[in-house]
Parts: C-alpha cells; structure tokens; sequence
C-alpha cells in the first residue's frame, strides 16, 4: 500500500462528507451523485469478495492504528481517508457509527439481460423488504433484479443494509417504466388456480414480486405467463413480500438443480 493513496481529513466541510452526508440524508441522492456509501466491515468484505471495485475507503482514526484486518480492508479501495471518530460519525446511518465504509462509483447502469434468470420489483415500498428480496435472489442464483419506478431505491442505505451484500452479486437496473424481457414472466396471487408445488415452473423465468399492499399491478400482471398460489396451511390470507419471494425462489432454484 503505497502513502500516496492514504490522506488524512480534518475539515468537517470537506467536499467528500458533504457528499456523504447527503447520501445519508436523501435516499435517492446516488443518483444524481453517481456514487453509494457503503458503511460497516461487512459490506466492505462482501465488495472485495466479489472482487468489485471501491474507489475510496473512510477509516477512523483508532482502526486505521490498531485494526489490522480494517486497515487490511480499507487498503481494496484505491484512495483511502483517515478521520476522527467525530467526523466518521457525522456521515454515518447507524446508530453505532462503524469504523470503516467504502464509497463505489455507480455511475455506468449495467445493460438489462432479456434472458437471464430475473426478478422484478414492482413497486416495493418498504427498503427492508427490498433488501430481503434482493438477498434471497441472490442466494438462489438469480442474476438480475430489474426494478420499477416506485420501487424503493435500491442503494439506499436501508436496501444496502437489508441485503447484507447481495447488491454485489447481481445485475440491478432501477428506474425503469416497463420491462421487455425473453422469458416468460411469473407472478404470485392469493386468487390464483395454480398452487406452486405442482405448476410447472419455466425455467429461466422472471418472478414479479409487487407493491405490499397493492400487489403486482392490473397491466403486469396480464402479461404473466401464470399466477400462482403459496400454500398456506396455517390459514393466513397472504404472506409477507419477502417471504412469498423466498420461496418462489427456492422453489425455481430446486425444479433448476441449483438448490442442490
């Protein structure tokens, strides 16, 4: 690790705070910056895991002296700011500030892949859910998720923490008004004929997951190859976003080979 790369910040006003801070502030705001902060060691190792690049690490004070494996860490990105606890905390989203974050470049959209294993987000309000579902696409080898307007932003703090990482192993296209894709599209509904252990699931397919109180809209939902239903045992109306996904995707991943 060469010195040139490690700077030491000071000034609380200094562009690259300011810049944080608003990233913190706004969830939306890495879209006119073209940058995502990343905070805390864990999604840090899961960037360079993926062998994904970061184009500056903020470390404090303390770590940078006596952690070896943070110090270790923030050497993957290639600039690397060294501040007090104080200004750490000043950008931080946590409650307990950590002690490192990355900052990556978000600013060239990946093309969307029409005929990928896919999941599409229409609509999803809450970030946590969000976040589940990309984590479970992810652990069940989907590649893309495409996601409507509407849909909460995908590398807001809450998404990038609710997805533990998962950002880094997918394609993720937001933004979009309408999807054009090569494979049949699928949808859940509490009303649908189809129980999902004996449909027989296309593969590779697109799952389209919907807004939580609304479901997937009327024009979507026309254009899915077919609706299935989760059996419920217990005798609940409907399961949670997140959960349903989960286990749609297991159930793709299994009929696959990929959950094996």
């Amino acid at each position: 690790m060469t010195v040139s790369k490690v700077q030491a910040l000071s000034a609380r006003d200094n562009p690259l705070l300011q810049r944080l801070r608003r990233l913190g502030q706004d969830p939306a705001a890495y879209r006119r910056l073209g940058m995502a902060w990343l905070e805390g060691d864990h999604l840090c190792q899961a960037l360079r895991a993926r062998s994904r690049p970061a184009a500056q690490a903020l470390i404090t004070e303390a770590a940078w002296e006596q952690d070896a494996a943070l110090r270790d860490l923030a050497g993957w990105a290639e600039r690397i700011n060294v501040v007090s606890p104080a200004l750490f905390a000043s950008v931080s989203t946590l409650e307990s500030p950590a002690a490192l974050g990355f900052v990556i470049d978000l600013s060239a959209a990946p093309a969307v892949d029409a005929l990928a294993p896919t999941v599409v987000l229409d609509r999803l309000q809450d970030a946590g859910n969000v976040g589940s579902v990309l984590r479970s696409a992810a652990a069940l080898g989907v590649q893309q998720v495409l996601a409507l307007k509407g849909t909460a932003a995908l590398w807001s703090p809450k998404v990038l923490r609710a997805g533990m990482g998962a950002h880094f192993a997918l394609r993720l296209v937001e933004g979009l008004d309408d999807i054009a894709l090569g494979v049949p599209l699928l949808a859940t509904s509490s009303h649908a004929g189809v129980m999902l252990p004996a449909a027989d699931l296309p593969s590779p397919c697109a799952w389209v997951f919907g807004h939580e109180g609304q479901g997937v809209s009327p024009a979507l939902l026309a254009r899915c190859a077919m609706q299935v239903s989760i059996p419920q045992p217990g005798g609940e109306e409907s399961l949670n976003v997140a959960a349903a996904a989960a286990i749609c995707l297991y159930e793709s991943a299994r009929r696959a080979g990929r959950a094996q």
